[in-house]
């Protein structure tokens, strides 16, 4: 997903009745000939098992500048009328939640920023996550984040084009936990994904002998996750919108062996069905085990931003099985992993069902990698066939 490059980590939209309030900044840079717009929507996936994750948004930025600072006059601004609270565990299987459209001069714009707005003494829950286990929790934003989730893009639009961003919030990535406190950390990751036309763009099937709690599915390319989401109560995922290309559909679920679809292709002609009919694919029970540790700076008491994420070969290909933020009191993550080998198909078009087997060779065998921004990731081969495992991380300061 991501804006962040070190670390790797919908079709149904509300529309809304509510007028949006465009405001532009006085001088700075003048607008070209004729009229464009800016129309924006955001989407996200359920993940690390928060029951809700609540962003309020604020409104979304365009400027021609890729150096303009929050201050600069030239911003280009869809303002909600009200900051909207967004639950992104209700983002799932191709919800899109739309945040308007306004007018825009045409021209050239290379940066981005999405606002948030912040908790405050009389609305302390604008940014919240809900667990089983504490009930609502205040998410703190760090005061760099209140100018905005800035983002890189490079986007020419003229005369009555629209400028159509999809913003991808990663529900999972965007939290860090504290465990001395109990308390959370905002962190917002976000990338940008393809506005898509009617069925294009999208994959859709349905899994059977799946846990209570659904399964993750993702399209992932060279391990790195583009889109992923929750299946719902039958079983049943789509996944809109998707870069287009083929791509390997990853399947991972608490309790069952992992799965992978290679080359299942995404286009905007249509959508693409991996099961034809009703007929489910179905997963294979497996046991669990854990890969946990510590990812630290060296000789410091810092620690650092950082991600642990579970690779595994799975064929001749890598996918990510697992990823969480570490822990920004103790650096610390848990992964739950199955034990079982993977399987793994290849996506054959209108095929009736897809031949799933065992990759024997892999099973149990993990790659611990540990992302820390400005900084090589470090990786750790793990094997966890016979008892839970423990890998530590040092970086350099």
């Amino acid at each position: 997903m991501p804006a962040v490059p070190s670390i790797r980590s919908i079709v149904q939209g509300a529309a809304l009745g509510l007028a949006l309030t465009a405001v532009a900044g006085c001088g700075g840079i003048e607008p070209g000939e004729g009229e464009a717009s800016l129309r924006a929507a955001l989407a996200s996936a359920s993940a690390c098992n928060y029951e809700r994750v609540h962003f309020t948004i604020e409104s979304v930025q365009v400027h021609e500048s890729p150096l303009a600072s929050a201050s600069a006059l030239g911003w280009r601004i869809l303002k909600l009328p009200t900051p909207r609270r967004v639950d992104l565990m209700e983002l799932d299987n191709g919800v899109l939640e739309e945040l308007g459209e306004t007018s825009l001069p045409v021209g050239r714009y290379q940066q981005l920023r999405l606002v948030l707005a912040p908790n405050t003494a009389a609305q302390p829950l604008r940014n919240s996550v809900v667990t089983a286990a504490q009930g609502e929790v205040a998410l703190e934003m760090p005061a760099a984040q209140h100018g905005g989730l800035v983002m890189r893009i490079d986007r020419r639009v003229d005369d009555q084009e629209r400028l159509d961003l999809v913003l991808d919030l990663d529900a999972c990535a965007s939290i860090v936990p504290r465990s001395a406190s109990g308390g959370y950390l905002l962190n917002p990751i976000v990338g940008i994904l393809p506005r898509p036309v009617g069925d294009g763009l999208s994959i859709a099937g349905r899994l059977d002998n799946l846990p209570a709690e659904g399964a993750v599915v993702s399209l992932q390319q060279a391990g790195r996750v583009l889109r992923s989401t929750r299946t719902d109560a039958d079983g049943r995922f789509v996944l809109s919108p998707a870069p287009g290309g083929n791509h390997d559909l990853v399947i991972v679920a608490e309790g069952r062996a992992s799965a992978m679809l290679a080359n299942v292709p995404v286009t905007e002609a249509g959508r693409s069905q991996v099961t034809m009919g009703d007929q489910p694919i179905g997963l294979v029970a497996s046991a669990m085990r854990t890969v946990s540790g510590r990812i630290t700076l060296l000789g410091t008491s810092a620690i650092p931003q950082a991600q642990a994420s579970a690779l595994q070969t799975v064929g001749t290909r890598v996918v990510e099985i697992g990823t969480r933020p570490t822990d920004a009191v103790d650096g610390s993550y848990t992964l739950r992993l199955p034990v079982q080998p993977p399987m793994l198909a290849s996506y054959q078009a209108n095929a009736a069902s897809h031949d799933f087997v065992p990759d024997i060779g892999h099973a149990a065998n993990y790659s611990i990698e540990a992302a820390v921004p400005g900084r090589a990731a470090q990786t750790i081969a793990v094997e966890i066939g016979l008892a839970d495992v423990v890998a530590n991380f040092d970086f350099t300061p």
